[in-house]
Protein backbone atom coordinates (compact mmCIF):
# COMPACT_ATOMS: atom_id res chain seq x y z
CA UNK A 1 0.00 0.00 0.00
CA UNK A 2 1.29 3.76 -0.63
CA UNK A 3 0.27 6.47 1.77
CA UNK A 4 -2.65 8.39 1.25
CA UNK A 5 -0.77 11.78 1.03
CA UNK A 6 -2.13 15.04 1.11
CA UNK A 7 -4.05 15.45 -2.34
CA UNK A 8 -5.34 11.80 -2.38
CA UNK A 9 -6.62 12.72 1.47
CA UNK A 10 -8.35 15.59 -0.35
CA UNK A 11 -9.86 14.00 -3.31
CA UNK A 12 -11.88 11.96 -0.75
CA UNK A 13 -15.57 12.22 0.01
CA UNK A 14 -16.20 13.97 3.28
CA UNK A 15 -17.39 10.90 4.69
CA UNK A 16 -13.94 8.78 3.78
CA UNK A 17 -11.79 11.89 5.58
CA UNK A 18 -14.11 11.68 8.89
CA UNK A 19 -13.50 8.14 9.17
CA UNK A 20 -9.61 8.46 8.56
CA UNK A 21 -9.76 11.58 11.12
CA UNK A 22 -11.50 9.60 14.20
CA UNK A 23 -8.24 7.31 14.03
CA UNK A 24 -6.51 10.71 14.81
CA UNK A 25 -8.92 12.16 17.27
CA UNK A 26 -12.34 10.65 18.51
CA UNK A 27 -13.71 14.20 19.03
CA UNK A 28 -16.69 14.20 16.27
CA UNK A 29 -16.74 18.22 16.13
CA UNK A 30 -13.10 18.03 15.51
CA UNK A 31 -13.24 15.98 12.57
CA UNK A 32 -15.96 17.82 11.34
CA UNK A 33 -14.89 21.38 11.67
CA UNK A 34 -11.49 20.05 10.31
CA UNK A 35 -12.66 18.31 7.11
CA UNK A 36 -15.33 21.88 6.75
CA UNK A 37 -11.83 23.47 6.02
CA UNK A 38 -10.69 21.36 2.98
CA UNK A 39 -9.13 20.99 0.24
CA UNK A 40 -5.94 21.71 1.91
CA UNK A 41 -2.83 23.25 0.14
CA UNK A 42 -0.33 22.00 2.15
CA UNK A 43 -0.26 19.61 4.58
CA UNK A 44 1.13 22.80 7.05
CA UNK A 45 -2.41 24.02 6.33
CA UNK A 46 -3.86 20.77 7.58
CA UNK A 47 -1.56 20.70 10.23
CA UNK A 48 -2.29 24.35 11.25
CA UNK A 49 -6.29 23.86 10.96
CA UNK A 50 -5.88 21.09 13.15
CA UNK A 51 -4.40 22.42 15.94
CA UNK A 52 -6.89 25.53 15.75
CA UNK A 53 -9.94 23.86 15.89
CA UNK A 54 -8.27 22.10 18.93
CA UNK A 55 -8.21 25.24 20.60
CA UNK A 56 -11.43 26.28 20.08
CA UNK A 57 -13.07 23.25 21.54
CA UNK A 58 -15.17 23.64 24.59
CA UNK A 59 -13.96 21.84 27.40
CA UNK A 60 -16.65 18.79 27.16
CA UNK A 61 -15.38 17.96 23.90
CA UNK A 62 -11.83 17.92 24.90
CA UNK A 63 -13.32 15.25 26.86
CA UNK A 64 -14.66 13.16 24.48
CA UNK A 65 -11.71 13.79 22.55
CA UNK A 66 -9.59 11.62 25.76
CA UNK A 67 -12.28 8.95 26.09
CA UNK A 68 -10.34 7.44 22.62
CA UNK A 69 -6.93 7.30 24.72
CA UNK A 70 -6.26 4.42 26.97
CA UNK A 71 -4.09 4.80 29.77
CA UNK A 72 -0.65 5.12 29.71
CA UNK A 73 0.67 1.44 30.65
CA UNK A 74 -2.67 -0.08 30.00
CA UNK A 75 -2.70 -2.76 27.43
CA UNK A 76 -3.67 -1.28 24.43
CA UNK A 77 -4.42 -3.90 21.77
CA UNK A 78 -3.45 -3.11 18.04
CA UNK A 79 -6.64 -3.74 16.74
CA UNK A 80 -8.69 -1.17 19.19
CA UNK A 81 -6.14 1.01 18.94
CA UNK A 82 -3.28 0.57 16.53
CA UNK A 83 -1.99 4.54 17.17
CA UNK A 84 -1.77 4.52 20.83
CA UNK A 85 -0.67 0.33 20.52
CA UNK A 86 2.27 1.77 18.73
CA UNK A 87 2.59 5.49 20.42
CA UNK A 88 2.86 3.42 23.70
CA UNK A 89 4.98 0.41 22.40
CA UNK A 90 8.16 1.18 24.53
CA UNK A 91 6.23 0.90 27.92
CA UNK A 92 5.09 -2.85 26.87
CA UNK A 93 8.93 -3.45 28.06
CA UNK A 94 8.60 -1.95 31.07
CA UNK A 95 9.20 -4.06 34.25
CA UNK A 96 6.38 -4.92 36.30
CA UNK A 97 7.23 -2.01 39.43
CA UNK A 98 6.85 0.45 36.43
CA UNK A 99 3.89 -1.29 35.51
CA UNK A 100 2.46 -0.82 38.76
CA UNK A 101 3.49 2.47 39.67
CA UNK A 102 2.43 3.84 36.23
CA UNK A 103 -1.32 2.27 37.20
CA UNK A 104 -1.44 3.69 40.77
CA UNK A 105 -0.82 7.10 39.66
CA UNK A 106 -2.38 6.93 36.94
CA UNK A 107 -5.44 6.76 39.07
CA UNK A 108 -4.26 9.44 41.89
CA UNK A 109 -4.13 11.83 38.39
CA UNK A 110 -7.70 10.63 37.15
CA UNK A 111 -9.02 11.38 40.42
CA UNK A 112 -6.90 14.98 40.98
CA UNK A 113 -8.48 15.92 37.53
CA UNK A 114 -11.21 13.86 36.62
CA UNK A 115 -9.98 12.66 32.92
CA UNK A 116 -7.28 10.28 31.58
CA UNK A 117 -3.57 11.37 31.99
CA UNK A 118 -2.75 12.23 28.40
CA UNK A 119 1.17 12.56 27.04
CA UNK A 120 2.50 12.22 23.68
CA UNK A 121 4.44 8.55 24.55
CA UNK A 122 5.62 8.20 20.94
CA UNK A 123 9.20 7.32 21.52
CA UNK A 124 9.05 7.59 25.30
CA UNK A 125 10.44 5.07 27.42
CA UNK A 126 7.57 3.54 30.51
CA UNK A 127 10.03 5.66 33.20
CA UNK A 128 9.90 8.72 31.55
CA UNK A 129 6.10 8.91 31.54
CA UNK A 130 6.24 8.43 34.96
CA UNK A 131 8.12 10.93 35.89
CA UNK A 132 6.41 13.18 33.79
CA UNK A 133 3.16 11.59 35.50
CA UNK A 134 4.50 12.55 38.50
CA UNK A 135 5.77 15.60 37.81
CA UNK A 136 2.35 16.59 36.13
CA UNK A 137 0.51 15.33 39.40
CA UNK A 138 1.70 18.82 40.74
CA UNK A 139 0.40 20.69 38.19
CA UNK A 140 -3.03 23.30 39.63
CA UNK A 141 -6.23 22.22 37.73
CA UNK A 142 -6.03 24.89 35.08
CA UNK A 143 -2.53 24.35 34.10
CA UNK A 144 -2.84 20.79 33.77
CA UNK A 145 -5.59 21.26 31.75
CA UNK A 146 -3.72 23.69 29.12
CA UNK A 147 -0.64 21.17 29.69
CA UNK A 148 -2.91 18.70 28.58
CA UNK A 149 -4.73 20.34 25.36
CA UNK A 150 -1.23 20.70 24.48
CA UNK A 151 -0.65 16.92 24.84
CA UNK A 152 -3.20 16.69 22.58
CA UNK A 153 -2.43 18.47 19.77
CA UNK A 154 1.20 16.74 19.65
CA UNK A 155 -0.63 13.84 19.51
CA UNK A 156 -3.03 14.84 16.43
CA UNK A 157 0.01 16.16 14.64
CA UNK A 158 1.75 13.27 15.00
CA UNK A 159 -0.92 10.90 13.69
CA UNK A 160 -1.89 13.27 11.08
CA UNK A 161 1.69 13.42 9.74
CA UNK A 162 1.37 9.32 9.93
CA UNK A 163 -2.09 9.73 8.19
CA UNK A 164 -0.34 11.69 4.89
CA UNK A 165 3.15 9.74 5.05
CA UNK A 166 2.56 6.10 5.70
CA UNK A 167 0.96 3.54 4.13
CA UNK A 168 -2.92 3.02 5.01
Amino acid sequence: MKAIGLEDFNALSDRQRMHLLFEVCSSTIWARRLVAGSPFRDAEALYDRADRVLAELPDAEIDAALDGHPRIGASVSAAHSPSSAREQARVADAGDAVKAALAEKNREYEDRFGYVYLVCASGRSADELLAILTDRLDNDPETERRVMRSELAKINRLRLERLLSEPT
